[in-house]
């Protein structure tokens, strides 16, 4: 194969709470724009306006029988993702070395539920599309086939670090041989009256905001209590370098390197002393060869936990030192909330744009920092990417139930 393969994005695509469309996503949170609402308003806007989400538009109703919601948002999302990278081939070859690897957190709740009520009122009033509707690789099935990319076909479900392993797992693909290119990423839609009371029991969410829901999820602020349930997908097209410039593709920046890790701890709470973050972060920047200094930017996981988001940032600071003074950190889940297996992909996405554009997203409702976080967490406004050096260097991190952790190392490509 020659020398190291790199391995560039050429193509986003975004479904999330802030509407429909990379450039949508992106206006509208470098804006400030917050889209966490009451559980009774639609996950991801609905409607035929800008931004909005039309599924009869992409959907016959005989496809929406064969799909769940989260395998729409990962059709819709991909769809985005394929046409701005402008990559639809007719030749044979080109399509077995293309794949996809799109992961998912977990099944349909309300289907798992409605085809229970149904089984005990009759068999035949079963769906036949149950069990296709319900596997967390058929989002990963039903691109391929739309498509016929006939190269790896992948899925990830590791909590709410599946988007990051996705992304991670298709650079590797790549980077391997395995495949040119790779449709990327995750999606989820798991709000729904089981999984809400599942998260609760867990006392994992937001409760102290239910009059005014957009302030709710606030990473890193002193009042934060608990995540916010998001619903939608990130897809990402990735490409061999060469290939990319070969066929004129536009080039949004560079998958630079990929950690994960594990921390054999608790089924639902990180370490303590934040250890399987640092070795997740070290390695993918060991991978990307970039030294510490030069990331200039994280995307945190920081979900609004009390727990989680402190242990993050004394993993930050474990690891980078006093260099840690020097970088913006932010969580984009201050305006979008958590989006579970989608969260990994949507935020590398929103990493790749604030590398190329050279412009930092905010974290939403901070206002007071909690007691020992300190570093520069962009409250509230999105800021200007200011360095010396040519190349922008960022992390994106995602962590998940049962001490699962992902970190990908992105950087602009000038």
């Amino acid at each position: 194969m020659g020398g190291i393969r790199r391995v560039v994005v050429t193509g986003l695509g975004l479904v999330t709470p802030l509407g429909v469309g990379t450039p949508h996503n992106w206006l509208q949170l470098t804006s400030g724009k917050v889209a966490t609402t009451a559980l009774t308003d639609p996950r991801v806007p609905r409607g035929q306006g800008e931004g909005e989400l039309d599924l009869s538009s992409h959907f016959s109703p005989g496809d929406l029988r064969a799909m769940t919601p989260a395998i729409t948002f990962a059709l819709v999302a991909a769809r985005e993702a394929v046409e701005n990278a402008r990559w639809k081939p007719d030749d044979p070859e080109e399509r077995e070395r293309t794949g996809v690897a799109v992961g998912m957190g977990m099944v349909d709740l309300n289907d798992v539920v409605a085809s229970g009520e149904a089984l005990r009122d009759r068999y035949s009033r079963v769906s036949p599309y149950f069990v296709p509707r319900i596997l967390t690789n058929m989002a990963a099935g039903q691109i391929s086939m739309k498509y016929s990319f006939e190269g790896p076909n992948h899925t990830v479900s590791t909590a709410c670090a599946t988007g990051a392993h996705a992304v991670g797992d298709a650079f590797r693909f790549i980077k391997s041989g395995d495949a040119d290119v790779m449709v990327c990423g995750g999606t989820e839609a798991s709000i729904n009256p089981l999984g809400i009371a599942g998260f609760c029991r867990l006392r994992a969410l937001a409760t102290g905001y239910n009059d005014c829901p957009e302030r709710a999820s606030r990473p890193f602020d002193a009042l934060r209590g608990g995540f916010v349930m998001g619903e939608g997908s990130g897809m990402m097209v990735l490409e061999e370098y060469e290939h990319a410039v070969t066929r004129g593709a536009s080039i949004y920046g560079e998958v630079l390197g990929y950690g994960l890790t594990g921390d054999a701890h608790h089924y639902t709470a990180p370490r303590e002393d934040g250890k399987g973050a640092v070795r997740a972060m070290a390695r993918a920047m060991e991978e990307a060869r970039v030294n510490p200094e030069d990331v200039r930017y994280i995307n945190a996981h920081a979900t609004s936990t009390p727990l989680g988001d402190a242990v993050e940032v004394r993993a930050i600071k474990s690891l980078f030192g006093d260099h840690a003074e020097n970088l913006a950190v932010s969580s984009t889940k201050g305006a979008t909330g958590h989006l579970l297996g989608a969260a990994g992909a949507v935020e590398a996405v929103l990493t790749v744009l604030a590398c190329h554009a050279g412009y930092i997203p905010p974290t939403a409702n901070l206002d007071h920092p909690g007691p020992g976080l300190d570093l520069d967490f962009v409250p509230k406004e999105a800021k200007a990417w200011l360095q010396s050096s040519h190349t922008r260097v960022a992390l994106t991190n995602s962590f998940g139930f049962g001490g699962t952790n992902a970190s990908l190392c992105i950087g602009s490509c000038d």
